[in-house]
């Protein structure tokens, strides 16, 4: 039996997630998933080169290697906690972190158009001995599409059902929603902020990394006039495929807004925070006709047990679940994913879904790094 192992860091930055996975004609069944802490220097050094800043290029040559290294010791403790060897791996399918995602968009032309991953694939090859698959992104860019949400194929070939109107929510640092009709071609794109906002503010003002379970934004009222301005940014009146990241929702953003506004207390800023993604991702999926849907979470975001109790009151004509009932626990679905990547990439098949990434066909994706 030959397995792949798909790795993951998102817009959190909260850790590496390691999956592995087992592949058979697109039937995908999760084996082991381990989560793989970042060195506290290195997260710093990848926040930072999320913004524009001095000396850019040394510092994200170090911290491509860096990550390269963290990558593949991630892998290299799955395996030993598997009892698997190196050579039981068909391939390792490595997302890369995100430290740059400018897509074509009205005031970007598409050649202008990119998406940086760092993470040095040959780094991974090499210390792990397993052939490595990366930049998964650019190729979908180059054929014109957002390079995102890259996921939506994935959800389709997983969770798609003949039966059922499905919408996988995966919210990570950003949050994307594939929408999976019963009779109907999916699509999919990044709705907005998932859990960035919340984490930067909590960081901001208590110095924690997330607010777990959402206690603290359950503390706090919405304030309804911050949360109007923050849902007229302009992002939210483009239709997709669209994607975003940390270059447009961010802390200064946070600041910003609140510029308008006098007197709120901090866990009321939290509040509407969460108010605001979890209206971002219901108001998207209002858009579509889809009637009656069930609504799967996965990405650390379904974790937070007052962001989901949200969901579930704004989702009024379905149910809330996460993707474990689907039959892969949310921690690892987008890990999973880009194992699924890979595969598809060696096989010769392509990965990305044109009508959620808008990219003008469908195109293999990923660049190869053999195994020593």
């Amino acid at each position: 039996m030959m397995y792949y192992v798909g790795l993951m860091s998102g817009t959190s930055l909260d850790a590496i997630d390691a999956a592995l996975v087992h592949i058979d004609d697109d039937r995908c069944t999760l084996k082991k998933g381990l989560e793989f802490p970042f060195p506290n220097a290195l997260r710093a050094e990848l926040l930072d080169l999320c913004q524009p800043g001095s000396d850019e290029i040394e510092r994200m040559g170090r911290a491509d290697r860096h990550l390269g290294l963290a990558l593949a010791t991630a892998v290299n403790q799955l395996l030993h906690v598997a009892g698997l060897a190196a050579s039981d791996i068909a391939a390792i399918g490595s997302h890369g972190q995100t430290i740059r995602h400018r897509p074509t968009d009205g005031a970007r032309a598409a050649t202008d158009a990119f998406s940086l991953q760092i993470g040095d694939p040959n780094t991974i090859a090499e210390h792990t001995g397993i052939t490595t698959v990366a930049d998964f992104r650019r190729r979908d860019i180059a054929a014109g599409g957002q390079g995102a949400p890259l996921v939506p194929a994935f959800h389709q070939t997983v969770f798609g059902s003949a039966n059922e109107n499905r919408v996988i929510i995966n919210i990570g640092g950003m949050a994307n929603i594939s929408l999976l009709p019963a009779n109907r071609p999916a699509h999919g794109y990044d709705t907005g902020p998932g859990n960035v906002l919340m984490d930067a503010w909590i960081q901001h003002r208590r110095g924690e990394n997330f607010d777990r379970d959402g206690r603290w934004a359950a503390s706090g009222r919405c304030h309804q006039a911050l949360l109007a301005k923050l849902l007229d940014t302009p992002f939210f009146s483009v239709s997709g495929p669209k994607s975003t990241g940390r270059e447009c929702f961010n802390l200064d953003f946070v600041r910003e807004a609140l510029t308008h506004f006098s007197d709120i207390s901090d866990e009321d800023v939290q509040a509407t925070l969460l108010e605001f993604t979890a209206q971002s991702i219901a108001q998207a999926i209002a858009k579509e006709d889809l009637k009656e849907s069930q609504w799967h979470l996965c990405g650390g975001g379904a974790a937070n047990a007052a962001l989901r109790q949200r969901l579930t009151e704004l989702n009024t004509n379905g149910s809330v679940d996460d993707t474990d009932a689907l039959g892969i626990h949310p921690d690892w679905v987008e890990a999973a994913a880009f194992a699924w990547l890979a595969m598809r990439c060696l096989h010769d098949l392509p990965g990305n879904l044109p009508s959620a990434t808008g990219a003008s066909g469908p195109r293999i994706l990923g660049g190869i790094y053999p195994a020593r």
